[in-house]
């Protein structure tokens, strides 16, 4: 018995786009159109008579838009919905907001049709099948947890970093805590580094992460796979909630402590000595495991940088950048923790790290950063008493 075809709503209010990925979808092996819609309120109709596996939906369309149609098709049937929206800033926030709502995965949409059978066939056919019999309602149930753990943060005090003796010397020299620890750590913390790789799934998991870690940290680059238009406002929305510095990276920005740099959508971040630190190179090189940025490519340069003093950290994602990266941080001396399955929108990336060997902890998305805080109080008591981090 052949295997069920995976059926797939297209929702877009462009004629020329509605059958372009109609098109790619019934030639496609073990798809199958289940229907179109030319915007959101004749999509939900459809959704009443319909057997639909992946839902494909236009962000800007009349009566109805992609964001309200969203919710509408999540609170009836959650079903994975792959957003596809325009390559502009307008349309890189919308998209955010609809992956913080539930949305699985996104593609841009081309700006001419030469570029069609690229994006709306390979790109996106990929994405329905990693999409296709994902559960949808685990993936709602970790973002209202994330929202009820923001009220919560927000009144949590100092770093866990900071301990009862370092208070008590700071008590006898009249500094606040906070402040004399923040001063000391920056030189300690400055020759270190975390390198963050992740993809589907990626930025409500950032803002988890980022929501709560809190300084002092070592600098932070993080590899997401986005195009050009989208890592900027990201960074910004990422920034805007955390205590941390966060920002698009930039061709030759230095490292720094409490900062993070996102590499830019289409151009590979790699690192290089600077210092007892690093600096940003930014590239136009071919595509490396797939992708640009590559995860594999920032990892493996942070590993030659860093050394021992490198923390990897790989997440939810589609496909395996990321692996070869983890696995020369930890060659390198250096350290590597993963997220976890249940926690995982994707477990792709991490999971190959992790049965290849490359993992040495794995964590859930809600205890992310009080371990990557953890161990980085065990590389700065190390560091201090001159020993190596087990």
């Amino acid at each position: 018995m052949s295997a069920r075809s995976i059926r797939v709503l297209v929702v877009d209010d462009s004629a020329v786009i509605r059958q372009i990925i109609c098109d790619h979808v019934s030639a496609a092996p073990g798809m199958a159109v289940a229907g179109t819609a030319s915007d959101g309120q004749q999509a939900l109709d459809l959704l009443d008579t319909l057997e639909v596996d992946v839902v494909t939906l236009d962000i800007q369309m009349p009566k109805l838009d992609g964001l309200a149609t969203l919710d509408a098709i999540l609170a009836r049937r959650p079903l994975p919905v792959v957003m596809v929206s325009a390559l502009t800033r307008l349309g890189a926030d919308i998209t955010l907001d609809a992956l913080d709502r539930g949305a699985l995965d996104y593609v841009a949409k081309p700006e001419g049709v030469a570029q069609a059978a690229c994006v709306l066939g390979e790109e996106l056919l990929r994405k329905i099948r990693s999409a296709a019999g994902i559960d949808v309602r685990r993936i709602l149930e970790i973002r209202r947890e994330r929202k009820h753990r923001r009220a919560e943060q927000a009144g949590e005090g100092d770093s866990p970093i900071v301990g009862p003796t370092l208070r008590a010397a700071a008590g006898k020299s009249g500094q606040s805590p906070q402040k004399q620890f923040a001063q000391e750590a920056a030189a300690e913390l400055a020759d270190k580094c975390i390198a963050l790789g992740l993809s589907t799934g990626g930025p409500p998991a950032l803002a988890s992460l980022f929501e709560g870690l809190r300084p002092p940290l070592p600098p932070i680059v993080v590899v997401q796979h986005m195009p050009p238009q989208f890592t900027r406002p990201l960074a910004r929305r990422l920034d805007a909630l955390s205590r941390l510095s966060i920002r698009e990276a930039q061709d030759g920005d230095l490292l720094r402590p409490d900062h993070v740099l996102i590499a830019p959508g289409g151009r590979h971040l790699a690192l290089r000595g600077s210092g007892r630190g690093g600096r940003v190179a930014l590239g136009d090189g071919p595509p490396v495991s797939g992708h640009r940025p590559s995860v594999d490519v920032m990892m493996k340069s942070a590993a030659a940088v860093f050394g021992s003093r490198c923390l990897g950290v790989i997440m939810t994602g589609m496909g395996r950048d990321g692996a070869d990266g983890c696995q020369a941080i930890r060659h390198a001396g250096g350290y590597v923790l993963g997220q976890d399955e249940a926690s995982s929108d994707v477990y792709g990336m991490n999971k190959v790290a992790h049965v290849e060997g490359n993992v040495d902890r794995q964590f859930s998305l809600d205890q992310a950063a009080q371990v990557i805080t953890l161990h980085v109080k065990r590389l700065w008591q190390c560091q201090s008493l001159g020993a190596a981090p087990g």
